[in-house]
């Protein structure tokens, strides 16, 4: 496909863009240099590469993308390539109505100002995002990286350029639980990602939203999977959705955030963290990301 250039949106943080893609440091599925991000997908079937070019390395305004495909594009290929292109420069959630929202209160109004034009990065795909949240349960996050590593060699495809794309649930239903546990996974981290891939695959388990499909349906039928709870559901959803109203109470990260700006001697526990967030509804996703940013900050680009 054609290059194309996309406006990004003032005070874009294109280093905090980068560092959540940068997290593989084998760049298996991702390649990342100062002003390029590349990024391994599957697109209708075919393997795809898609490349992203920044005119700045800090606070760039525009942004030039190609999609290099293993194949021909498909009727879908343009409105795919829109959605995955909003996911991976975290353009799906405004951050400006929660600093309006945030402005004069007395915690997060200086967190706001502190961290301008802070945004919230999605995955390229719903199934990315859930199995990456599944994935991160209750592990350290070098440890998850090579657990996602070896979920995308196993069942994955390779684009002709060498990186490797994220499987689909149709690729990741086909794995017996042993290719997993074989190399790092705990058996109930791989049975429950094997049984939403295949929740996925058959049509048991919607993942798209639609008039018939709401984010809180989404998030009932997620919670009936064995082996997903409320951190997984709304950390995919913050991942997979952009969705403006997640409740990261059983965060750790989170938690240890609230702790340091309280001043507080330790961590509050999980529903004092929930009933502290749900002041901040319905921004409680900005508010996880702000907390998040208070414990690494670093200068606006």
């Amino acid at each position: 496909m054609k290059p194309r250039k996309l406006t990004l949106p003032p005070h874009y943080r294109l280093q905090d863009v980068l560092a959540f893609h940068r997290r593989d440091s084998e760049s298996v599925a991702e390649q990342v240099e100062q002003q390029r991000l590349r990024k391994g997908l599957l697109c209708e079937g075919s393997a795809a590469v898609l490349t992203i070019d920044f005119d700045a390395a800090h606070a760039p305004t525009t942004a030039r993308y190609q999609l290099d495909l293993d194949g021909a594009a498909g009727a879908a290929t343009p409105a795919m390539l829109e959605q995955v292109l909003h996911s991976v420069l975290g353009l799906r959630l405004d951050p400006q109505p929660f600093c309006d929202f945030a402005a004069d209160d007395p915690l997060f109004g200086p967190l706001t100002r502190a961290q301008p034009g802070l945004r919230v990065v999605q995955s390229a795909t719903l199934f990315e995002a859930l199995t990456w949240a599944i994935i991160g349960q209750q592990i350290n996050l070098t440890f998850a990286i090579a657990l996602r590593r070896t979920l995308i060699q196993q069942a994955g495809r390779q684009h002709s350029s060498g990186l490797w794309c994220y499987p689909d649930a149709p690729a990741v239903a086909t794995l017996e639980v042993e290719a997993l546990t074989s190399r790092k996974f705990s058996r109930a981290k791989a049975e429950t990602v094997l049984r939403l891939a295949r929740l996925v695959a058959d049509g048991s388990l919607q993942l798209e939203l639609s008039a018939s499909n709401s984010i809180e349906q989404v998030s009932q039928a997620l919670l009936a999977v064995k082996g997903i709870g409320p951190w997984t559901v709304n950390y995919g959803l913050l991942r997979g959705y952009g969705y403006a109203d997640c409740s990261l109470h059983g965060d750790v990260a989170v938690r240890a955030a609230l702790q340091h700006l309280l001043g507080e001697d330790s961590k509050p526990d999980m529903a004092r963290t929930e009933q502290f967030l749900a002041r901040y509804r319905p921004h409680r996703t900005m508010a996880a990301a702000h907390l998040w940013a208070s414990l690494h900050p670093r200068s606006a680009d």
